[in-house]
């Protein structure tokens, strides 16, 4: 595509997840904490809170990746649009129990009680990560709720964490929302934390002299109001016109004129 033009070795912007792509600004770096913070000290229910685009997957994909290192049993699901049974099956499966998918809803929730108890017999912490809880279907959060109050022994280590947006979070059901011990947000970047990412997402990609200068990231980070997904996907479109028109570097007019094609605002 663009890598070529401006000497890279590779696409700096991309909406992958992994840890690759994390960058660590403060405000993903506090969230990681708090993310550390519910799984050492065995809380129950964790809420992970931020826009769209935010991060919030990604930092699941990261601390997804840590708890793995650390041997913890864990299972990472979506809820978008996921039946209960459905969710008691994947969640059956993400802690290794291979069901069948003709398992009944009762038969399945009599395995998870049973590897829960083997996890708390060994003593592990058992880990699970509900992205899009703001969109899980009334029937999985009762399944959610019922999960978080089993068996609340001391010794019983499980804990589990929901992610979703804020102003759809509240339709969460009165009783789990009390449940939770610790709410985590994942606020959108500062000015600094944009520049910080460009330059740092360029020169991973080996572009080590500056490619956008100063009123452009400037104003890549008003548009995107410092929404990581955004800023990505506005740095990207400004490097593939950049390209197209033979530029030696990227103005903020070229970012202006970026972001009128993801057609969003007025700018």
């Amino acid at each position: 595509m663009y890598e070529s033009h401006w000497g890279l070795e590779e696409t700096p912007f991309r909406s992958c997840l992994g840890e690759r792509f994390f960058y660590a600004s403060p405000t993903h770096e506090e969230a990681l904490a708090r993310l550390h913070f519910l799984v050492d000290q065995h809380r129950r229910l964790g809420l992970l809170m931020g826009e769209s685009g935010s991060g919030k997957s990604l930092l699941f994909d990261v601390f997804l990746a840590w708890i793995n290192r650390q041997g913890l049993p864990v299972a990472k699901l979506s809820l978008l649009g996921m039946s209960a049974s459905e969710f008691l099956w994947e969640l059956s499966a993400g802690f290794g129990l291979n069901p069948d998918r003709s398992t009944s809803g009762g038969e399945l929730w009599g395995m998870l009680v049973d590897r829960l108890a083997e996890y708390r017999y060994q003593k592990l912490g058992a880990v699970v990560l509900l992205d899009d809880a703001d969109r899980a279907d009334t029937e999985v959060l009762t399944q959610v709720t019922r999960l978080v109050e089993h068996e609340v022994a001391p010794e019983f280590q499980l804990t589990i964490i929901l992610a979703g947006q804020p102003e759809r979070m509240a339709r969460l059901d009165s009783q789990l929302l009390e449940l939770a011990e610790l709410r985590i947000d994942v606020e959108p970047w500062q000015a600094g934390d944009t520049e910080s990412f460009v330059s740092e997402s360029l020169s991973q990609v080996g572009r080590q002299s500056p490619l956008f200068d100063e009123p452009a990231v400037t104003r890549l980070h008003e548009l995107s109001h410092g929404v990581p997904r955004r800023v990505s996907q506005l740095a990207d479109l400004a490097l593939m016109a950049g390209a197209g028109r033979e530029l030696d570097h990227i103005d903020a007019q070229l970012v202006e004129s970026a972001y009128r094609g993801l057609g969003l605002i007025e700018v």
